[in-house]
């Protein structure tokens, strides 16, 4: 099998600049921005920022099928990387520019109406970039390895943006910091969606042939498909946990830690070791299987999040290394999932004889979507039981209970959630022999 050449690997990876930011920032700052700089309580600013996250799961498997019918001589997927990429960046600017309005309800409907409009451009961006690797190689470890391009990136994307958007907010300070962070960040995306589309100009595409029948059809299908279905609710779980973590670091590092800058620290404790490490899950996982490479990340994963669950009393340097073992696990959970999923469409493709590549990954994107908008939300729930005050400065003390419910919520419900996604991994079985003579479009 054909080795893809470096440019195509590092173009297509290229592409997760803008995934990376988009899936970050929201996560990050949303909800503080919403609670500590617009006055919103937290239940309302949770629903603010799970329901475009919703509208997604909508949305993702129509995006898939609309791509999987593209008809255009630059392929069925890179014109939408294009068209949606840029719009995406646009909107993603828009969320954090809502002028002073002196009203709560005009202020929280400008952010939710404006990241509408950003989850509906990333979801036609977001299905048709996923659905690429199982067109361009039908190799089982050339995906792998085409994942690990896209990890590493993905991984300094996240390190990139998690890291210097709580530093342009609060250098620039107040609510211009979020402006400006949102143009910066916005920036930031249309970069990674213009080098996608270049650099996978000369990728191979095999031609689509897209599943018959309708959209419910195909749907039911997809769903039909055990290994498939085994990995997604695996992901989405995680998905989930991560989204709780995502949201979580501002407040920890504020309320809980109370130390300046602890964010950064944090993200840099969270990512630095996913960029050190990606390369070694990827060759880890060529020797014992893509399956035991993400049980055993995942083990990392929940140890690590358990840890911080003494971010109360322990020195905070316990902490921050708490939070790197997390990376550590990330960094094989996001390897091993994304290099399965095309395995999963190559295998349907092959026992069916059409492609349903954009309906699964649109499935896929649904599933993470759905996970990680409900991650801040339930986030948001645990601050509300805790008892959490809102402000518009930021500068409030806060009871005892919400530190509490803040440090579980970044720990204790994590580890939890990655260790009952383990109940579905554990039963996927699809391997190399059953993928690796799958061909998608040919």
């Amino acid at each position: 099998m054909t080795a893809l050449p470096r440019s195509v690997r590092f173009g297509y990876g290229s592409g997760s600049v803008a995934t990376g930011a988009f899936g970050t920032v929201p996560g990050l700052m949303l909800l503080p921005y919403l609670t500590d700089s617009l006055g919103i309580a937290a239940l309302a600013a949770g629903f603010i920022v799970f329901l475009p996250k919703a509208w997604d799961v909508v949305l993702n498997p129509i995006a898939g099928r609309i791509s999987d019918r593209t008809d255009d001589p630059r392929g069925p997927r890179r014109p939408w990387l294009l068209r949606a990429g840029l719009l995406l960046a646009a909107s993603f600017a828009l969320i954090f520019a809502a002028p002073d309005m002196g009203s709560k309800v005009l202020e929280a409907a400008w952010v939710l109406v404006f990241f509408l409009a950003c989850a509906t451009a990333y979801a036609f961006f977001q299905v048709p970039y996923v659905s690429m690797p199982a067109e361009m190689t039908a190799s089982y470890d050339e995906r792998t390895r085409l994942m690990t391009w896209r990890v590493a990136i993905l991984a300094f994307t996240i390190m990139l943006a998690g890291a210097t958007a709580p530093l342009i907010r609060d250098g620039v300070g107040g609510r211009d910091g979020y402006r400006v962070m949102g143009v910066v960040m916005a920036t930031i995306i249309a970069i990674g969606v213009v080098s996608a589309y270049r650099g996978t100009r000369h990728a191979p595409v095999g031609s689509v042939q897209p599943g018959v029948g309708s959209l419910r059809d195909q749907l039911r299908i997809v769903a039909g498909a055990r290994d498939f279905r085994l990995l997604l609710t695996t992901f989405v779980v995680q998905a989930l946990a991560t989204g709780c973590m995502l949201a979580g670091v501002d407040y920890l590092a504020t309320d809980v830690l109370g130390k300046k800058g602890a964010s950064t620290i944090l993200f840099v404790c969270f990512v630095a070791p996913a960029l050190l490490l990606t390369p070694a899950w990827s060759a880890y996982g060529a020797r014992v299987g893509k399956k035991r490479g993400y049980l055993v990340s995942s083990g990392f994963l929940a140890v690590g999040a358990l840890l911080v669950a003494s971010a109360r009393t322990a020195p905070s340097i316990v902490v921050f290394l708490a939070v790197a073992l997390v990376g550590v696990g990330y960094a094989g959970a996001q390897v091993f999932p994304m290099a399965m999923l095309p395995d999963a469409a190559a295998v349907d493709a092959r026992r069916t004889g059409s492609g349903r590549v954009g309906v699964y990954t649109g499935v896929w994107t649904a599933g993470e979507t759905l996970g990680l908008a409900l991650g801040p939300g339930l986030f948001a729930v645990v601050l509300a039981i805790g008892g959490y005050r809102s402000s518009t400065d930021g500068d409030v003390a806060q009871p005892d209970s919400a530190l509490t419910a803040i440090t579980l919520g970044f720990s204790v419900l994590p580890a939890a959630l990655v260790l009952l996604s383990l109940v579905w991994l554990v039963r996927y079985s699809l391997t190399s022999s059953d993928v690796e003579t799958s061909e998608v479009g040919t």
